[in-house]
């Protein structure tokens, strides 16, 4: 085909290069239009109730959640408070021993420390000897001692508490200088 057919066989009536039907009624092509616009509002609704459906569901699903992780947390504690209990009725009983408190009480701090490890909760006791670390512990005073090098953990004064590897509360202790 050469340059002059491909010309000829353009519309003759086509300015910007789209054919328009003639034939066709132009109410029906507005009510096509608007039947398509009716169309395309009511997927938008659609769709804007749906976001809010599921805006609403996750917010619930995330309360749920929350509420069963605090659900699992206090079982976890209750056995404690029924140890703590019965150590107290047995601390008021007539042949209630100094020795059997302190043996219930040790058990109950194990218990207690074993249902927070769980959880992530994890103990900061430093060993006497051991190295001050200023991002683990808090020196609350620094004493010299014959024998002993500087910045060593003499005391602890108060264990510290990290949660999920992030530092809640050093531990206090007394530092050799």
């Amino acid at each position: 085909m050469s340059n002059e057919e491909i010309d000829n066989t353009e519309p003759e009536n086509s300015e910007s290069g789209v054919e328009v039907e003639i034939n066709e009624d132009p109410a029906a092509l507005l009510e096509d239009a608007r039947n398509k616009a009716d169309e395309h509002w009511n997927e938008l609704l659609r769709a804007r109730a749906d976001m809010e459906n599921l805006r609403r569901r996750q917010t619930r699903d995330l309360e749920n959640a929350h509420k069963r992780a605090l659900d699992k947390f206090v079982g976890e504690l209750l056995p404690i408070y029924d140890s703590m209990e019965f150590g107290l009725i047995a601390a008021n009983g007539e042949e209630a021993s100094l020795e059997a408190v302190r043996e219930g009480l040790d058990m109950t701090m194990k218990m207690f420390l074993s249902s927070i490890n769980k959880f992530g909760l994890e103990q900061v006791n430093p060993e006497e000897g051991e190295a001050f670390d200023p991002e683990l512990h808090q020196a609350m005073a620094m004493q010299p001692v014959d024998g002993v090098e500087a910045n060593k953990v003499l005391n602890v004064a108060q264990k510290g508490f990290q949660f999920n590897g992030r530092l809640l509360r050093p531990a206090m202790v007394l530092v050799s200088q």
